[in-house]
C-alpha cells in the first residue's frame, strides 16, 4: 500500500473520524457545542460543505473552539482549499500548540501545496520532534521536508522558462493536452476532450505554420472509449496509446499499437501478455528504433504506487516487462514517461522524489552501466507546487512541448512550447529522411531500411519504407558512424554513410534513393567500405557492408560482378593504380574467405581514371576514392 494511503489511514482525516465524540471539549458554549455536533454528524453523512458550514457556525458561537477550527481544517483540506485549511491550522496552534501534533504534519503538507515552503519547513521540522511517531508519518514527514527544503532552493535559483502558446490551429476552448511531434517535427498527435471524450488529432507543419487540427482517424478514436495517453514513432508510422475499458482488452486499461498505411491507420491491436495485464497498463513511450517501450503500470513487483517498466521487442514478440529500478522508481508514483530519441535520456514526472509539491518533471540519464542515474527536477518555475506531467520533446532536444490550464491560453488545457535549459537537454540528435524511388521510373517502392551503428556492427534501426510514398525517417544520435543500407528484391541495394562524430549540429539528412534493377552494367558504391590512408587493408567498419554484400550475392546466385577501387589524384598514376587494385582485391579476398565462388567475381583497379566528382575539393576527393561493384552477368 502506498505510503500516502498510510499516512491518511494512521491520521484519520478528518482527525475526529478515529474515535467517538469527546464527552469534554475546549468550549463550554453549548450552542457552539451543538453546531460542533451538527458539523460532526454532517461529516459522518458525507455532506462536507454543510459539515463546513456548521464549524463556521460553532466556531462564530466560540472562536477558541479548538475542536472546531480542527474540524474546518480537516474538511478545507480534504477539498484540497490549501489556504484556508492552513490558517485553520494554526489557529489550533496558536490556541494550544500541543493540542495535537498532527497539525503540525497537516499544515506543513498544505503549505507545500500552497507553495509557502519557508513556513512548511517549521511545522515539519516541529512535528518530527514529537515522540512515538509512527514509521509511516516519519516517512512521509521527511519526504514533504525535502520538499520543502529543495522548493527554497529552487525558487532561488530559477531556470529560464518562456512558454508559448502554439497557436489556434490547435488549441480551441477544449482541452489539448499530451503533445507528441515525429522526428522531423512534420506532425503533431496530441489528445482533445470533448464533452468529456478523448480522441486524437494531428496537425501538420506547413511551411513553417501549424494547419488547423483534424479528426487523427475512426479506426483509432471511438465514440464509447477515451483514447489518450500516446507515443509516436519517430517516423509517424506507428502509434501507442492508452484504452480503457475496451471489450478486447485485459485489464481495466492496456496499451494498444496502430499502424499509418499510406494517410490513415489500420486497427489497432492490444499488446497482449506480458505488457498488457489484469491490472492497470498505460503511457506508452517507445524508443527512437521501436523496439524498447516503456510505461507505467501498478503490477506486482515495483516499489509502490505507480512505476515506470519497459518491455524490448524481440524475435518472440515484446519481453517481460523491467523495472527500471530505485534510481527512477520510489513508493509514490511514476508517471509520464518520455524517452527521447537519443535513447539515454528520460523525462517522468514524480511526487516521490523532492520537489515543489504533487507531480514534478524529471530528466534521468542512463549510465555506461547501463543502469538510471539518479533523476534531476528540471526546476522552478518549470515546476510549480501544482501538477506537472506529459512533457514530450523535439528530436533536437531544444524544445519540448506539454500542456496547462493556468496560462491565459484559449480555453481549457492549451498545449505550449518552450526552450529547454542546456543543461537539461539530452544528447544531440538528428534524422535521416529519405524516399525509396525506383531509378528508372522514379515510382515509390517498399523497401527494407537498415542502419547500423559501424562500432559495433549492431542495427540500430531495421524497417520498411511506406509502400504507398516510399518515405522513411529514422533518428541518429551524435557521436557514432552510421551505415545505411536499402535493399529491396530485384534491385541493387543502395549504400550511404553518416559520420556523426564531433557532430555539432542538428541540420538533418535528406536523401532520395534511387534503386536500380539487377541489369548488367549497373553499379553500386559501397560507402561503407573503409581503408586507412595509402593503404589497402579493411578497416573493421567495413564488415557490415561486406556482409550485405554477401547477402546480395547469396540471393541472387546466378550474378556475377566486378569489384573496383578508386582514387583521387593526389600522387602519382602508377601508385594510384597499385593502390586501388590491392584495395579491390581485399574485398575480392574477403568474399571468397567467406564462401563466395571466386569465379563470381572480378577485381579491377581504375586509380583516377574514373572520378565522379571534380578533384578541385578535399569533399570533392574523398567521393572519388571509392569501392564500387557491377554487374557484369545477371
Amino acid at each position: 500500500m502506498k505510503i500516502a494511503v498510510l499516512l491518511v489511514l494512521a491520521l484519520c482525516v478528518p482527525a475526529l473520524l478515529c474515535a467517538q465524540q469527546p464527552a469534554r471539549y475546549s468550549s463550554s458554549n453549548k450552542e457552539a457545542i451543538k453546531f460542533f455536533a451538527s458539523a460532526y454528524q454532517n461529516l459522518d453523512q458525507h455532506l462536507y460543505d454543510e459539515a463546513i458550514q456548521n464549524s463556521l457556525k460553532a466556531i462564530g458561537q466560540d472562536p477558541k473552539f479548538i475542536e472546531a477550527h480542527l474540524l474546518l481544517a480537516d474538511l478545507y483540506r480534504m477539498k484540497r482549499m490549501y489556504k484556508p485549511a492552513v490558517e485553520e491550522y494554526e489557529k489550533v496552534i496558536a490556541l494550544s500548540p500541543e493540542f495535537n501534533r498532527g497539525a503540525y504534519l497537516k499544515a506543513g503538507e498544505m503549505e507545500i501545496h500552497d507553495a509557502s515552503y519557508a513556513q512548511a519547513q517549521l511545522h515539519l521540522e516541529k512535528y518530527l520532534t514529537y515522540p512515538d511517531l509512527t514509521p509511516d508519518n516519519i516517512t512521509y514527514a521527511k519526504k514533504m521536508l525535502a520538499d520543502a527544503k529543495f522548493s527554497i532552493q529552487a525558487i532561488s535559483h530559477p531556470v529560464p522558462f518562456k512558454p508559448i502558446n502554439i497557436g489556434p490551429e490547435i488549441n480551441t476552448a477544449n482541452d489539448e493536452y499530451l503533445p507528441v511531434a515525429t522526428a522531423d517535427e512534420s506532425t503533431l498527435i496530441f489528445t482533445r476532450k470533448i464533452n468529456n471524450n478523448e480522441d486524437f488529432y494531428k496537425s501538420e507543419m506547413v511551411n513553417g505554420k501549424w494547419t488547423t487540427a483534424t479528426y487523427l482517424s475512426n479506426q483509432i478514436n471511438t465514440e464509447k472509449y477515451n483514447e489518450g495517453a500516446q507515443s509516436i514513432s519517430q517516423d509517424g508510422k506507428y502509434l501507442f496509446f492508452t484504452g480503457c475499458n475496451r471489450p478486447d482488452g485485459l485489464g481495466r486499461c492496456d496499451i494498444y499499437i496502430a499502424q499509418r498505411k499510406g494517410n490513415d491507420w489500420v486497427k489497432p491491436v492490444d499488446l497482449n501478455p506480458p505488457v498488457n495485464t489484469s491490472g492497470w497498463e498505460s503511457q506508452p513511450s517507445i524508443n527512437f528504433d521501436g523496439r524498447t517501450l516503456y510505461f507505467v503500470s501498478n503490477r506486482k513487483g515495483g516499489y509502490g504506487g505507480y512505476d515506470i517498466w519497459k518491455s524490448t521487442l524481440g524475435e518472440k514478440g515484446w519481453g517481460e516487462p523491467e523495472n527500471l529500478g530505485p534510481n527512477v522508481n520510489t513508493p509514490y508514483n511514476e508517471q509520464s514517461p518520455f524517452i527521447h530519441p537519443d535513447d539515454s535520456t528520460l523525462y517522468f514526472s514524480s511526487d516521490g522524489w523532492p520537489g515543489l509539491g504533487s507531480k514534478d518533471l524529471f530528466v534521468s540519464r542512463l549510465g555506461q552501466d547501463g543502469k538510471w542515474r539518479k533523476p534531476e527536477n528540471l526546476g522552478y518555475p518549470i515546476n510549480t507546487s501544482g501538477d506537472e506531467s506529459g512533457l514530450s520533446l523535439t528530436a533536437a532536444g531544444d524544445y519540448a512541448f506539454f500542456s496547462s490550464n493556468n496560462l491565459n491560453g484559449f480555453g481549457g488545457y492549451d498545449i505550449y512550447k518552450f526552450e529547454l535549459p542546456v543543461k537539461l537537454r539530452p544528447r544531440l540528435v538528428t534524422y535521416v529522411k529519405g524516399f525509396v524511388k525506383d531509378a528508372k521510373t522514379k515510382q515509390p517502392l517498399e523497401a527494407a531500411i537498415e542502419i547500423i551503428d559501424l562500432e559495433n556492427n549492431l542495427a540500430v534501426y531495421q524497417d520498411y519504407s511506406d509502400e504507398e510514398k516510399g518515405d522513411f525517417l529514422a533518428t541518429l544520435t551524435s557521436g557514432k558512424n552510421y551505415a545505411l543500407n536499402i535493399s529491396k528484391s530485384g534491385y541493387l541495394f543502395y549504400s550511404e554513410n553518416f559520420s556523426l562524430k564531433n557532430y555539432k549540429t542538428k541540420n538533418p539528412f535528406n536523401i532520395v534513393a534511387l534503386l536500380s534493377p539487377i541489369e548488367v552494367g549497373n553499379k553500386v558504391i559501397l560507402k561503407n567500405i573503409f581503408f586507412d590512408t595509402n593503404k589497402f587493408d579493411l578497416e573493421k567498419e567495413s564488415k557490415a557492408e561486406l556482409l550485405k554484400l554477401i547477402e546480395f550475392l547469396g540471393v541472387n546466385p546466378t550474378v556475377r560482378i566486378e569489384i573496383s577501387g578508386h582514387t583521387d589524384n593526389v600522387g602519382n598514376h602508377q601508385s594510384n593504380q597499385v593502390l586501388s587494385e590491392n584495395r579491390a582485391k581485399s574485398v575480392y579476398q574477403y568474399l571468397v574467405s567467406h564462401g563466395i565462388a571466386p569465379a563470381r567475381l572480378v577485381y579491377k583497379g581504375y586509380a583516377e581514371t574514373q572520378p565522379i566528382a571534380p578533384n578541385t575539393s578535399e569533399e570533392d576527393r574523398a567521393k572519388n576514392r571509392r569501392t564500387e561493384f557491377m554487374i557484369i552477368t545477371k
